[in-house]
């Protein structure tokens, strides 16, 4: 009798994954004109150590220069920026002075990362350039060397700036991620009865939320002078996406295969919007269940509106209202800062009793490897030393062959037309990152620094992996419970809308659609972190935190099913009933967020309306979700 060999444990396999794509030759293109040019000025003028944090802001910015619109590209290459800048003006050497300064920042940079992934970053470089600032002798005043960090990151925010005619400018950007979400519509609707329909959905709500995030800032970013004809445009159809998609929703959850021509509609739509045009004939309809004829009529809607005059005041949609977030001093924030603070401190006090040259590489490391936002630890630890380990041993035959003034410059050069590409993963990156370090320390006069590079990586490992897993550190309950919490009480007040009793009730579709996309959102990060937490060294019962995700979105994907049928005739609960559901969610909410404990996720249900199949769905979730609170 053969054994079926036990698949690796998700921690030890996660290391290995690599991310796929396209190779981004735009981002290549314009890493090499970043920091090469940066540093090749501050050479011929004679100023070495200006070239070094010129060069650093440079890097960072080519780092957080993610693909898509540019004014998401600004705001992700900018604010991060500012925090570098900050970080600067925060550290002063000063010995053991650092040591509650940095502590005090890693617990707000942590904080600060819940917010999103432009406040993540910009957390960390305001992390790690306080270390700097505290440890790097420099030749200039806080203030000026923030001002020229600034101008070195503020010169590849230039080039994205200009080229932006050819990668995003005129719109382009911001169609492409509209058209995303018809696209993703239609590979979901391909996908309904197969079980590729749960992550379709997924796929969807990620490309919701980018279109969701890209329009907002295009609202908000508007160049001076500029019509808002586009505006309206682009606002309307991302609207009428977003209604499509509600009633797609509803086809995913009725789980019946569908006939390839129903996906043919959005998938037209999307040509539209790329070309900035018509979208021609749509399929016929054909409405056999209140699912379909709720997608049917949403279809014929986008037809409509695809063809309505742009200048008319076309309301513009949900997409433009604030995005909720989890906030930076809950639960998941206290969290957060406290693991990063506790073990940038420890790295902190280890690099000043060992009285190291460059102590500041230390809590630098430390800063990085972390943050939890950014995956899991001991992956990103692993990648971390074998990434650091491949750098320092390129870098001595470069810094052995490499001779003259300029061959700095041009090594950085060739490191920023790499650094787009190493993002795909962590070891990558590390390996870039590291030789381009070393190679503005050798500018700054230290071409002995590789050995002690590794050293200090070694050693920040390892306390990371100590302190980073100790118990109260590694509580996913914080992380993922209030994340998972947060959603359901996005869902509770979503499906209190959809619940609403009486018979002369308004329907306010952008309300609802608001209600539904904050719900969306909310489990989206919800499962981003469930999915970290099953790969960490230490799981604990992260494979439950994924089965309260899954059950979590289940629960919103009922309650969209649930508004569309209400809208087409079913029959509507009366309100305890209702109220027996939405004070369930909060319930469960409760209990995950550790306030009522597993036992007030414990609610008797009374009878519910028979042909409302989907609150008596939601109900077997509330169940399911109450008995993994309890496990958990």
């Amino acid at each position: 009798m053969t054994r079926t060999p036990h698949p690796a444990p998700g921690w030890l396999l996660h290391p290995l994954r690599w991310q796929r794509g396209p190779v981004p030759w735009a981002a290549m293109a314009r890493g090499a004109f970043g920091m090469g040019p940066v540093l090749a000025v501050c050479l011929a003028t004679g100023r070495p150590q200006a070239g070094v944090l010129a060069g650093l802001g440079a890097m960072f910015a080519g780092i957080n220069d993610r693909p898509g619109p540019w004014r998401g590209a600004a705001v992700s290459i900018a604010v991060p920026a500012l925090g570098g800048a900050l970080g600067l003006l925060l550290g002063r050497p000063g010995g053991w002075w650092a040591l509650p300064v940095l502590a005090a920042v890693g617990l707000v940079s942590g904080a600060v990362s819940v917010a999103g992934a432009v406040w993540s970053l910009a957390g960390m470089q305001l992390l790690v350039l306080t270390a700097v600032g505290s440890g790097m002798q420099l030749p200039v005043p806080g203030w000026s060397a923030a001002l020229v960090f600034l101008a070195g990151a503020a010169w590849p925010l230039l080039l994205r700036l200009t080229l932006r005619r050819r990668t995003g400018g005129r719109g382009q950007g911001e169609r492409a991620v509209v058209a995303a979400v018809y696209d993703a519509l239609a590979d979901a609707l391909d996908a309904v009865g197969t079980p590729r329909a749960e992550p379709a959905r997924r796929a969807l709500t990620a490309a919701l939320d980018r279109a969701d995030e890209a329009l907002r800032l295009r609202a908000l970013l508007r160049l001076p002078g500029r019509r808002r004809t586009a505006d309206h445009r682009l606002a309307g159809r991302l609207a009428t996406a977003a209604a499509l998609c509600e009633a797609g929703v509803a086809l995913l959850w009725e789980g019946t295969a569908l006939p390839p021509r129903i996906a043919e509609g959005p998938r037209r739509l999307a040509d539209a919007v790329r070309r900035d045009g018509a979208p021609g004939a749509l399929p016929a309809p054909v409405s056999d269940t209140p699912a379909r004829s709720a997608f049917d009529r949403a279809v014929l809607a986008a037809g409509l509106a695809f063809h309505t005059d742009p200048q008319a005041p076309a309301h513009t949609g949900p997409q433009l209202r604030r995005r909720p977030a989890v906030h930076p001093f809950g639960p998941a924030g206290r969290e957060y800062g406290l693991r990063v603070a506790a073990c940038v401190t420890v790295s902190t006090a280890v690099a000043l009793l060992l009285h190291t040259e460059h102590w500041y590489w230390l809590p630098a490391t430390a800063a990085f490897l972390v943050k939890p936002d950014f995956g899991p630890l001991f992956s990103r630890v692993v990648s971390r030393f074998a990434g650091t380990a491949v750098g320092v041993l390129a870098f001595v035959p470069i810094a052995a062959w490499a001779a003259g003034r300029w061959w700095p410059a041009v090594a950085v050069t060739v490191l920023g037309a790499l650094i787009p590409f190493a993002l795909r993963h962590f070891a990558l990156q590390t390996a870039v990152v590291t030789v381009t370090v070393l190679t503005f320390v050798s500018v700054g006069g230290d071409r002995q620094a590789a050995p002690s590079r590794l050293a200090d990586t070694v050693a920040a490992c390892l306390l990371v992996l100590l302190v980073g897993h100790l118990p109260r550190l590694a509580d996913t309950r914080a992380r993922v419970g209030h994340r998972s919490a947060h959603a359901l009480r996005h869902t509770r007040r979503y499906l209190d809308h959809v619940l609403a009793a009486g018979d002369t009730v308004v329907t306010d579709e952008d309300h609802r659609a608001d209600l539904r996309r904050a719900a969306y959102q909310a489990l989206a990060e919800a499962r981003a972190a469930a999915e970290t937490a099953a790969v960490e060294l230490r799981t604990g019962h992260a494979r439950d935190w994924l089965r309260v995700t899954a059950g979590a979105e289940r629960i919103v994907d009922a309650a969209t099913a649930c508004a569309v049928r209400l809208e087409h005739g079913a029959s509507r609960p009366d309100g305890p009933a209702a109220r027996q559901v939405t004070e369930a969610l909060d319930a469960v909410a409760d209990a995950l967020d550790h306030r009522g404990g597993p036992a007030a996720a414990d609610p008797a249900f009374g009878a519910l309306p028979a042909d409302c199949r989907t609150l008596n769905d939601i109900v077997t979730e509330l169940h399911r979700i109450r008995d993994l609170t309890t496990a958990a």
